[in-house]
């Protein structure tokens, strides 16, 4: 939907079930209408389109994409940005680490990327920005050599060419966010600057890189790193790296006690990575590559001294845990905030809790369209305190 200051909110669809076109289209019918007449019935409503490879290339057939295109046109929607980290199926089945695959290595990735880009130029309303988010470049542990970095960034270099052809052609403004993850190949901000700054010595003093790419800002990403939001935000502007896009996303955060990690085990699935990282007194973190893992180290370690984790787990903006857990808000409250302070920072809000169909009983209480009623209201109430809604 449209707020003040030209900026944009939806929610990311990658919450629905979907990997071919007809698939995608159906939540869209079944699940995303009924969430526009809850919350934005009569004004232009916003979707966060999540595509995968076979639904994208489905899209691209002139005929329905000129159908969606009269779809979009007849229920009063339209589309700013989309999701393309995730390149195959993302639910239902293992996800894990294979959400990395293919990574910024394969022209697979690079040609997927690009013609969601090409959609989205076919899709953007007039005046309107266009960001299409993706992976930090690789998982860490799938990158071995210098060569492999070298290639991933060829790749982003490349569709950084395509996208700024398609700017000069169109006179739309696009731009791809990397969106960093922990143990991504980039995570946090110390390594997401030096990422850039390679990049920019690959072509010195070309300025198509800080315009048409950036950083997809994930707030509960960025929060199970224990990074601010205010510092991590003031660092990417000292470098000129632009906000594409800000995921609103809550991480869970608790104190690892005996009893609270027994409770945590509810929190495991065989879906989707959760990434744990630990803080002990003296400020040193530890990653664990998943909630297992972590729960085990815990078991097996007599001196375990981590006195907070921060697990990536998705919860409802929303959503107040009970007992010994905590949620991220504060961090994502800070970045309301930042953004208040100066709407220019970003244009594209995406409220990002895909995590639904694997969240303990306690939290999936309900269906998924009154689970994202909420998550609006929670948000419109946020950026209303700072002024940012209306429009």
């Amino acid at each position: 939907m449209y707020l003040h200051h030209g900026l944009h909110l939806a929610y990311c669809t990658n919450v629905h079930r979907g990997e071919t076109w007809a698939e995608t289209f159906s939540a869209l019918e079944r699940h995303t209408l009924a969430i526009k007449n809850a919350v934005c019935p009569n004004k232009p409503y916003a979707i966060g389109l999540r595509l995968s490879d076979a639904a994208a290339r489905e899209l691209a057939e002139p005929a329905r994409l000129q159908e969606f295109q009269r779809w979009l046109d007849r229920h009063g929607c339209y589309v700013f940005t989309i999701n393309g980290f995730p390149f195959g199926c993302f639910h239902g089945r293992r996800v894990k680490e294979q959400v990395y695959v293919p990574d910024w290595t394969a022209p697979a990735r690079l040609t997927y990327t690009n013609r969601l880009f090409d959609l989205l130029t076919a899709l953007l309303p007039e005046g309107v920005s266009g960001s299409v988010s993706t992976l930090p470049g690789s998982f860490k542990e799938f990158i071995h050599s210098p060569e492999q970095e070298r290639v991933m960034r060829t790749n982003l270099w490349r569709c950084v060419e395509h996208i700024a052809a398609l700017s000069e052609r169109t006179g739309k403004d696009l731009h791809l966010g990397l969106e960093p993850e922990p143990l991504g190949f980039h995570e946090n901000t110390a390594e997401t600057v030096a990422f850039f700054a390679a990049l920019a010595a690959d072509r010195p003093n070309d300025p198509r890189l800080l315009r048409h790419l950036g950083l997809n800002y994930d707030a509960c990403h960025f929060a199970v790193e224990f990074e601010s939001p205010a510092d991590a935000l003031a660092a990417f502007a000292s470098h000129g790296i632009r906000l594409s896009k800000l995921h609103l996303s809550n991480a869970l955060r608790l104190r690892p006690t005996a009893s609270a990690r027994r409770r945590l085990a509810d929190f495991q699935d065989a879906v989707y990575l959760h990434q744990v990282i630990g803080r002990r007194a003296d400020g040193s973190l530890t990653r664990h590559k998943d909630l297992d893992l972590a729960l085990a180290a815990a078991e097996r370690d007599a001196l375990f001294a981590d006195e907070e984790w921060r697990v990536h787990f998705h919860i409802p903006l929303h959503a107040e845990p009970d007992g010994e857990f905590r949620n991220t808000s504060g961090d994502l409250i800070q970045l309301l905030s930042l953004l208040g302070a100066n709407p220019a920072l970003c244009q594209h809000l995406e409220i990002e809790t895909y995590t639904w169909e694997v969240m303990p009983a306690a939290f999936r209480n309900c269906r998924v369209e009154d689970q994202l009623i909420a998550e609006y209201a929670w948000t419109l109430a946020r950026l209303r305190e700072h002024g940012l809604t209306g429009g």
